[in-house]
């Protein structure tokens, strides 16, 4: 993860929101008093998805179920 300081955040601000959304890579911002970090919006959505689902009760286990299911097992035949 990239740092810089807020200063250079606030310099390069456009130029960082395009590549963090670009490359799906945070840059950590140092300032005197606190820091930050910088994702993209679609990856906070992620997190926040994330972070809802494996709050529901069993829902963990049921995707980490579901990723070791084969496809094969998966497919329901459709009839026309």
């Amino acid at each position: 993860m990239t740092t810089m300081t807020a200063t250079e955040a606030r310099k390069q601000l456009y130029g960082l929101l395009d590549s963090v959304a670009a490359s799906h890579e945070p840059v950590h911002i140092a300032g005197r008093r606190n820091s930050a970090v910088l994702i993209a919006d679609e990856d906070w959505r992620a997190i926040q998805e994330t972070l809802y689902l494996t709050a529901i009760p069993e829902m963990r286990e049921s995707i980490i179920e579901g990723l070791a299911t084969p496809v094969e097992e998966c497919a329901e035949e459709i009839e026309w």
